[in-house]
C-alpha cells in the first residue's frame, strides 16, 4: 500500500504543518477542511478543499464537511478490484491516509461554567466517522490521530518509498479506535452527570505503569489512572527518588495520603498493611511524627509515611533513623532531600497541594464477575452535628481527642478501635470480627509499645452492640467514647457509662472499612 492521497482535518494542529509539508515532498496529494485546509495554504502547502472533491459546499456552520460518499468510498475501500471497479464507476480516488483528531470535548467540559450548548457543539460527528472508517479498513489505509507520531510515520513514508507497513497500520487502527472509545465515553459520562449511578457504567482510565508483580509475586499488575482525577490525587504525585513503586506501596500510600488530608495542623500518618499503626497531629512536624511513631514503633518497621505539610530538615533526620518504604508529602525541602535522597532504596513522593473537600470521584471494588460503586467516604464532620449522651460531659481536651480519634477510626479497618490522647493515637485495634477483640488489642498494642490508655478516650467505627466495650473502657481508665449510636442496646450502653462518669458521644455517621 503506497500512500499517495491523504485527508488532514484536525482540531489540534500541533505540528500538522510540519507533516503536511513532508507529505508533500514525498508527492502526497493532500485534501483538506476548514481551518486546516486554511492554514496550511497559508503555510505555502497545495491543498485540495473536500467541497472540490464532493461537489458540496461544507454547511451547518461547519457540521457537514466530510460526511459524503466520495470521502468516505474513498477511505472504506478495499484494495480490491471489485471495490476499486465501483469507485472508478463513481469517479472517486481512493485515500490512503487519514490525519484526523477530534473536537476538544474534554477540555470544553473542563472549563468553569460551561452551558450544554457550548458542550454539545463539541461533540465531533464528521472525525469519529472518518477515525472509525479508516481504521476499520486498516488493511489498506493508515489513519493516524496522534499529532506525537507524525515524525515516526513520516520517517518510514520516506525510508519506504511512501509505503506504511501493515504492522504500523494495525498499531494507528488500535490508538484510533481506543480515541474513539475514550471519546464517546466522555460523553456520556457528561450527558449522565445528573446520574451518580448510570444504568451502564462507561470506566476511563490511562496506564500509568507496569509493576513487577500484584500484591504477591505470582499475580501480574498495573497502575492507572482515572480519566477525571483531581489534581491533588495520588496518581498525580510525583516520585523524587527512590526504588519504582510496587502494589502493596501504591495500596498503602493512598490509605496514608487520605488520612493525612484529613487533618489541618501538622500531621504524621504511618500505615502498615494498609491500616494505620501511627497517627498524630501537633503544633510542629516533628512532634507529630514522634508522637506517631511512639504509638508502635515495631509495625512502623518497613512502614509508609505520609505528612500533610512540606518536609523540613530535622523530619527527614528523624525519619531516616528507621526503615520506611515510602514517604509522601505536599512538598520537601531541599535540606530535607539531601538528607533523604541518600537512602537510595526510600520511594519519595512529592503530592503537591492540598485540595480541600471531597473529591466527587467513587470507590469502585471488584466482585466476582462484576464491580461495587459507592461515594468514597469524604466530607469533615463537626462537633456541633453531634450529640453527647451521658451525664457526664466532655472537656474541651477530650473533644479534640474524640475529633481526632474519630477521623482515625474512618480509617481503619472494621472493626475499629482508637485510643488516643493529645491529638497523638495511643493504641488501635483493627480488623477484628468481634469490637471487644478490637478494644483488648488496642491495649495490647498500646502496652507493649510502653504507653497507657489510662486517660485516653476512645474511638469506634459502628456502634456498640453490646455494654462489653464500654465497661472495658471504665476498667482501663478511660475517660471518653466516640461512637455512631444507634444500636437497640444503646441505652445499657450509655447507662454502662454513667455508672463509670465515662462521657460519651453519638456522631450519628458510622464508619465501616472493608
Amino acid at each position: 500500500m503506497k500512500v499517495k492521497r491523504a485527508l488532514i482535518s484536525v482540531s489540534d494542529k500541533k505540528g500538522v504543518v510540519e507533516f503536511a509539508q513532508g507529505l508533500n515532498r514525498l508527492g502526497v496529494e493532500i485534501i483538506s477542511t476548514g481551518g486546516t485546509a486554511k492554514l496550511l495554504q497559508k503555510e505555502g502547502v497545495p491543498v485540495k478543499a473536500v467541497s472540490e472533491i464532493t461537489n458540496f459546499p461544507e454547511m451547518l456552520g461547519g457540521r457537514v464537511k466530510t460526511l459524503h460518499p466520495a470521502i468516505h468510498g474513498a477511505v472504506l475501500a478495499k484494495r480490491t478490484k471489485d471495490h476499486l471497479l465501483q469507485l472508478k464507476e463513481q469517479g472517486i480516488d481512493p485515500i490512503d491516509l487519514v490525519v484526523v483528531n477530534l473536537y476538544p470535548f474534554s477540555e470544553t467540559i473542563a472549563k468553569k461554567n460551561v452551558s450544554m450548548d457550548e458542550a454539545v457543539e463539541q461533540i465531533d460527528i464528521g472525525g469519529p466517522t472518518m477515525v472509525r472508517a479508516a481504521a476499520k479498513n486498516f488493511e489498506s489505509v493508515a489513519v493516524v490521530t496522534d499529532p506525537t507520531r507524525y515524525d515516526e510515520i513520516l520517517a518510514e513514508l520516506e525510508k519506504s518509498d511512501r509505503i506504511l507497513s501493515r504492522e504500523m497500520r494495525l498499531d494507528l487502527a488500535r490508538e484510533a479506535f481506543r480515541l474513539t472509545a475514550e471519546y464517546d465515553a466522555t460523553i456520556y459520562h457528561y450527558l449522565e452527570e445528573e446520574k451518580d449511578f448510570p444504568p451502564f457504567l462507561k470506566l476511563i482510565y490511562q496506564k500509568i505503569q507496569d509493576l513487577r508483580y500484584g500484591e504477591n509475586p505470582h499475580q501480574r499488575a498495573a497502575y492507572y489512572r482515572e480519566r477525571f482525577a483531581p489534581q491533588s490525587s495520588l496518581v498525580f504525585a510525583e516520585k523524587l527518588g527512590g526504588k519504582e513503586l510496587s502494589y502493596n506501596n501504591i495500596l498503602d500510600l493512598d490509605s496514608a495520603w487520605r488520612l493525612a488530608k484529613e487533618f489541618t495542623e501538622p500531621a504524621c500518618v504511618i500505615i502498615k498493611h494498609n491500616n494505620p499503626c501511627g497517627v498524630a497531629e501537633a503544633s510542629g512536624q516533628v512532634a507529630a511524627y514522634e508522637s506517631a511513631l511512639a504509638c508502635d514503633p515495631v509495625s512502623a518497621f518497613g512502614g509508609i509515611i505520609a505528612f500533610n505539610q512540606e518536609v523540613g530538615k530535622e523530619t527527614a533526620e528523624k525519619v531516616s533513623q528507621t526503615f520506611i518504604e515510602a514517604i509522601i508529602a505536599p512538598g520537601y525541602t531541599q535540606e530535607a532531600l539531601d538528607v533523604l535522597t541518600q537512602k537510595k532504596d526510600l520511594r519519595l513522593m512529592d503530592a503537591g497541594s492540598i485540595t480541600a473537600g471531597p473529591s466527587g470521584t467513587k470507590d469502585i471494588r471488584t466482585v466476582d464477575g462484576g464491580i461495587l460503586v459507592q461515594d468514597k467516604d469524604e466530607g469533615e464532620e463537626h462537633q456541633k452535628e453531634m450529640s453527647e449522651v451521658t451525664t457526664k460531659k466532655s472537656s474541651k481536651e477530650e473533644w479534640q481527642d474524640l475529633i481526632f480519634a474519630w477521623k482515625v477510626a474512618k480509617h481503619v479497618k472494621s472493626n475499629t478501635i482508637v485510643y488516643a490522647k493529645n491529638r497523638a493515637t495511643v493504641g488501635i485495634g483493627a480488623g477484628q470480627m468481634s469490637r471487644i477483640d478490637a478494644a483488648e488489642i488496642g491495649i495490647r498494642k498500646a502496652e507493649k509499645s510502653g504507653l497507657q490508655v489510662k486517660g485516653t478516650v476512645l474511638a469506634s467505627d459502628a456502634f456498640f452492640p453490646f455494654p462489653d466495650v464500654a465497661e472495658l473502657a471504665a476498667k482501663h481508665g478511660i475517660t471518653a467514647i466516640i461512637q455512631p449510636g444507634g444500636s437497640i442496646r444503646d441505652k445499657e450502653v450509655i447507662e454502662a457509662c454513667d455508672k463509670e462518669g465515662i462521657s460519651m458521644v453519638f456522631t450519628g455517621t458510622r464508619h465501616f472499612r472493608h
